[in-house]
């Protein structure tokens, strides 16, 4: 049985059930009214036989034209019942006119009629809320009012999804604010019926046409607002290009079963992967009642960082950052979380070891995630020096600070720019991926290293320059349409570093780990995305140009070396990179002499020896040199 051919049953049945009884309560009224009457007659059966043959015809008629059949009860809600009501009217209305010429052929047919007519009325409703109770054990959900203004809102998604989501709306103090004016469903299992008085207006093949009627209905552009099955990548994108098409804006319901409001859609919708969640218990044996401190704790990964700790119970978080403004917004946030003695915020820069002796000597932290970081590529190829300064000295303060103090779990946050490197940035990271290794295997500390892919609206990204770009109006600026990238979102890039810390507890011992990040995004496709996301067409509304390849950017970028082997861990979608690089014998001096060289902003000498310590480096600037003088 097909979709259409299903629901043409289950409106056929529904259908049946309000006319008969209809047809018991005509009957029972005539036979209630006779058995009152005194003295009694003779029992009227043609009289009752016609009215309700001719009742049974006023009630089909009616309920056909106001579409009563169509609702799906176990979904039913305020609207449906003001139309059952509207519908009872109606055929009273019908039958009345019938009634009169009848009156010689029918026994006190007033009385009958309205008798009949509360019987009915109480037989629909007893049905309905029957029904409710079986599936949904909220009978009276029936009775739940509904606002008819606000946002007009088209909403796209299963239907079982939009069940709960109509819910949601109907039941909040946001019902006010947006009027539902129907339901496209992916599936197309129930066309052409309601849901809690909401239609099904067709599948997601009419969505276009559907937003052109409803903007000519109702003089404005509605939002298009997807839900459950339609949050899946590919019907996203496919939603959002006819959506910016006929200039509607894109919105979504939260996942979460509390949230009552519409956000936009997000890019990390767009990505080419499930959306991975911390599994919470083996970080949680981690982190609970332990002194945790993070570096770069006021930055976007590092704030989110802070944030998932805390809710785990530590017995203390340190956040120790460089930038009075972020650490003051994330000691902010951490004050509604935490009571203020479990809670410490340390203003200082992680390639400064006094201070940083003497922070980790405070806090004496049994786990260290070192976040701090200069990442933004072309601006670390003309300030070389301050990159190695941050990146590589700052990770070794730290390391050398953590183990001295007796930490259990260091965790260092790299980047997929440190495979390969062909930029300053993805060097010193690189550099310090080593470093710490060294540094673990020396102490006997246990370390974790993650290799992050791009972090969707961090700092310095990609996403937050596009989202000015077009609420400028353009243009939106591509460095080479034909780029790629690995994305994760924030909250991705803080669970990953947190499960490293719990997958990694062998002293001495340095793990490196990955997110599995299916394929990676064209940049291109990315900003024509957001531009649809605005409900905007990219090329004729918001112009994209391209600039070129900046200092040190590649075209497309890899998560691990050809020699790295790659197998699975207990938690699914976390990968750990095998065959670690072991530094050569004369690994600490060089690096002692890079970190001097840098100090004394040796620009030459410090490039030199960063392509002694990472020769994949040197190599693919040689590469790149050769490529320009040719």
């Amino acid at each position: 049985m097909t979709p259409k051919q299903a629901a043409r049953r289950a409106m056929t049945l529904t259908l049946g059930f309000d006319i008969s009884i209809a047809i018991i309560a005509m009957a029972f009224s005539g036979l209630l009214v006779w058995s009152s009457e005194a003295p009694r007659a003779d029992l009227p059966l043609n009289s009752i036989a016609i009215s309700t043959v001719f009742f049974a015809a006023a009630v089909a008629l009616s309920f056909l034209v106001l579409g009563i059949q169509k609702q799906v009860w176990r979904h039913m809600g305020w609207p449906d019942a003001v139309r059952i009501f509207q519908g009872v009217c109606l055929a009273a209305l019908i039958y009345l006119p019938v009634m009169l010429m009848l009156n010689g052929l029918l026994a006190t047919p007033f009385a009958t009629l309205s008798v009949a007519l509360i019987l009915w009325t109480l037989g629909l409703f007893a049905g309905r809320m029957f029904a409710l109770s079986r599936t949904t054990h909220e009978p009276f959900q029936i009775f739940s009012p509904v606002a008819k203004n606000g946002q007009p809102v088209l909403l796209v998604g299963d239907s079982q999804s939009c069940v709960q989501v109509i819910r949601r709306i109907q039941s909040s103090a946001q019902s006010s604010k947006i009027r539902l004016l129907g339901l496209v469903d992916v599936e197309a299992t129930e066309p052409g019926r309601a849901i809690r008085g909401i239609p099904i207006l067709g599948s997601l093949d009419e969505l276009g046409d559907l937003i052109e009627v409803l903007t000519v209905r109702y003089k404005q552009t509605p939002w298009v607002a997807v839900t459950g099955a339609a949050r899946k990548r590919e019907t996203t994108i496919r939603v959002l290009e006819t959506a910016s098409d006929h200039g509607a804006e894109i919105m979504a319901l939260n996942r979460d079963e509390t949230a009552q409001v519409l956000e936009p859609v997000r890019p990390s919708d767009l990505l080419s992967r499930p959306e991975r969640h911390l599994c919470i218990e083996p970080v949680r044996d981690l982190v609970s009642n332990a002194n945790v401190l993070v570096s770069g704790g006021g930055g976007t990964i590092g704030s989110e960082l802070t944030r998932q700790v805390a809710r785990l119970e530590p017995a203390s978080i340190t956040v120790f950052d460089a930038s009075e403004f972020n650490l003051y917004s994330i000691d902010m946030e951490l004050a509604g979380i935490l009571p203020p003695n479990r809670h410490t915020a340390r203003l200082g820069d992680v390639r400064d070891m006094n201070r940083v002796r003497d922070v980790f000597t405070r806090a004496k932290p049994d786990v260290v995630i070192h976040a701090a970081a200069l990442k933004h590529v072309p601006l670390m190829e003309r300030n070389i020096c301050e990159a190695i300064l941050t990146n590589v000295s700052g990770a070794v303060n730290a390391a050398k600070a953590a183990a001295a103090v007796g930490a259990k779990s260091f965790v260092f946050i790299s980047t997929d720019k440190a495979v390969d490197p062909d930029n300053v940035m993805g060097a010193t990271k690189r550099l310090a991926e080593m470093a710490v290794s060294r540094v673990a295997a020396q102490t006997g500390m246990a370390a974790s290293i993650v290799r992050f892919g791009n972090v969707l609206g961090s700092s310095g990204s990609v996403v937050p320059l596009f989202e000015r770009q077009i609420a400028a109006g353009g243009p939106v600026t591509l460095t080479d349409p034909g780029v790629t990238r690995y994305f994760m979102t924030v909250e991705e890039a803080s669970s990953l570093v947190l499960q490293s810390a719990a997958l990694q507890d062998r002293t001495s011992e340095t793990g490196l780990y990955v997110l599995d990040m299916g394929e990676p995004m064209p940049i291109l496709q990315l900003a024509e995305t957001m531009i649809r996301m605005k409900g905007l067409v990219p090329g004729v509304d918001i112009k994209i140009t391209t600039t070129g390849l900046r200092d040190g950017e590649k075209m497309h970028e890899v998560l691990t070396y050809e020699h790295e082997a790659v197998v699975s861990t207990k938690v699914d979608g976390i990968w750990q990179v095998e065959n670690l690089h072991a530094p050569s014998e004369l690994f600490e001096k060089r690096l002692g002499e890079l970190i001097e060289a840098a100090s004394r902003r040796e620009r030459s000498e410090a490039l030199r020896l960063l392509g002694v310590l990472v020769p994949e480096y040197a190599s693919e600037r040689a590469e790149k040199a050769r490529r320009w003088s040719a």
